[in-house]
């Protein structure tokens, strides 16, 4: 009897590293949720009132956490700064989401602890890079400036958030190499700002915008109606566009004749006659990546 093969390891090239974080809301844990899932021994310290993300969203919270070493400290007292420095003397990488006017007046700023610990890393997470960093943002705000906003919809996620986190993740990586080479700690500072900025790129490329390739203007790259919901079709390449078209009774699926008009009117009658299960089997009968939507 044939034996099933064993799964792969878990990828954990961070064991042994230790992240302290002092980091609330969303960006700064949601690094930590990665790293951790990374091999990373991660502990936060919290203010006594906890981090606001406990209080507006539990669910949230337990899932950013899980794993994570949490405690209070006040880092405004002295007992609070004596439980922060002896974390801080194990640790290899710190993980920060203050204004760095806060961190200063903390004794958290990058020019104080560096001569106290060389080996450490300071990754600081602010809203905008640079000189903007005191001033006060949010997701929301960061994205509206770089053209992620559309008409008065909220985003259907945190997108700035989100993308910073991973930033943040990417900065300790990039500080990790760096400790590893020079023997020494090194600072940097990660913009939820410069993260919605490159989340935006394709917009700013054209990509996106109405008429564009993946905006609207190829009709295998839609959202179409179809007869119990929604569709969404991503048959951009041209093998994919040609299996779209040939189910659809359209001859070519060549780029012209995917931005033609009468493409898009002809594949959206195909869709709008068709239920989800019928499509569901046709995209695996015929190799066409779509995914209906009630």
């Amino acid at each position: 009897m044939a034996t099933s093969p064993k799964p792969p390891a878990p990828f954990k090239p961070l064991r042994g590293v230790r992240i302290l974080s002092l980091a609330l809301n969303l960006p700064g844990p949601a690094a930590l949720m990665r790293l951790r899932a990374l091999g990373a021994q991660c502990s936060k310290v919290e203010p006594p009132s906890g981090d606001p993300m406990g209080l507006y969203n539990r669910n949230a919270y337990e899932t950013l956490h899980e794993g994570v070493k949490v405690f209070s400290a006040d880092l405004r007292t002295e007992a609070g700064q004596r439980a922060v420095h002896k974390a801080l003397a194990r640790a290899d990488i710190l993980l920060t989401s203050f204004r760095p006017s806060a961190l200063r007046k903390l004794g958290m700023d990058w020019g104080t602890l560096r001569k106290r610990y060389p080996g450490l890393s300071q990754i600081d997470i602010v809203g905008a890079a640079g000189a903007r960093a005191e001033e006060p943002g949010h997701d929301l705000t960061y994205m509206a400036e770089h053209g992620l906003v559309q008409g008065l919809d909220l985003p259907p996620s945190l997108f700035a958030d989100m993308g910073g986190s991973l930033a943040a993740v990417e900065a300790v990586m990039g500080a990790l190499l760096h400790q590893r080479a020079k023997g020494k700690g090194v600072h940097r500072e990660v913009a939820l700002g410069d993260a919605a900025a490159y989340l935006g790129l394709p917009q700013q490329w054209g990509m996106t915008t109405p008429g564009g390739a993946v905006g609207g203007g190829h009709a295998g790259y839609r959202i179409y109606a179809c007869k119990d919901g929604r569709v969404a079709v991503a048959a951009l390449e041209p093998h994919f566009a040609l299996s779209l078209c040939k189910a659809a009774g359209v001859s070519s699926g060549d780029r012209q004749t995917m931005l033609a008009p009468a493409t898009h009117d002809t594949i959206a009658r195909f869709l709008a006659a068709q239920t989800r299960k019928k499509l569901d089997a046709l995209a695996l009968a015929k190799d066409i990546p779509l995914f209906t939507l009630p």
